[in-house]
């Protein structure tokens, strides 16, 4: 109960709600979110990210905001400073077997315990979204978290480059769905050319604008 009133505590700064878990005995404050739920192509990738408590954390927010260029420069930054990153990865064969949901809960979960076995476990996790991470960790979820905590938007810049990079690989394979336009997220380009010549084997055959062409005849490779 104490710590849920320190989560309900009017937000001062983006790194507010760590400085506090930290000042009530929290050695290790994490924050964690994933990339990936709407594209129809490609895996879900979640980072869970330890900061140094000594640090301008303004400086990190939302992924989504910010060009390439400005979060390669802060991924940059987040290696300077000796912040602790882990990073999972779910196939988009997992996300067709279990559904996005809970792919994206196991990328998150993936990414902590890559965290763990680096550096250390952690003793609290601010999660990004409505939903807990599947483990037995104190840990809160905070709807817009990348808003909210300094950790959660590190994490969200890690995960965004590094899904980004497997994308571009994807592209340099199959460059005719365009990957490195488009991560995979289902502009009218993409889609028309699912349409046309069928998914590839890294599409989501579970999501609709894909699993209505799988037997199209003519596949890529």
């Amino acid at each position: 109960m104490e710590t849920l009133s320190l989560l309900q505590a009017p937000l001062t700064d983006n790194f507010c709600l760590e400085r506090s878990l930290y000042n009530h005995g929290y050695n290790f404050v994490a924050g964690t979110d994933e990339v990936g739920r709407g594209p129809l192509a490609g895996p879900v990738v979640a980072a869970a990210v330890i900061l140094p408590q000594d640090f301008d954390h303004s400086i990190f927010i939302d992924s989504k905001v910010l060009s390439h260029k400005k979060r390669m420069h802060l991924l940059q930054i987040l290696y300077d400073i000796d912040a602790q990153i882990g990073i999972g990865v779910v196939s988009e064969k997992k996300i067709d077997e279990i559904n996005i949901l809970q792919a994206s809960l196991l990328a998150m979960k993936k990414s902590i315990q890559a965290l763990s076995r680096k550096y250390q476990k952690p003793s609290f996790l601010l999660v990004d979204g409505k939903f807990n991470v599947p483990m037995r960790l104190p840990q809160a979820a905070l709807i817009k978290g990348e808003s909210k905590s300094a950790s959660i938007a590190a994490a969200s810049i890690v995960a965004k480059e590094h899904r980004d990079a497997l994308m571009n690989k994807l592209d340099r394979k199959y460059p005719q769905y365009g990957f490195a336009q488009h991560s995979g997220y289902p502009t009218k380009k993409h889609r028309d050319t699912i349409a046309t010549i069928g998914p590839c084997p890294h599409h989501r055959k579970s999501f609709k604008g894909v699993k209505e062409y799988v037997d199209v005849s003519q596949k890529a490779g």
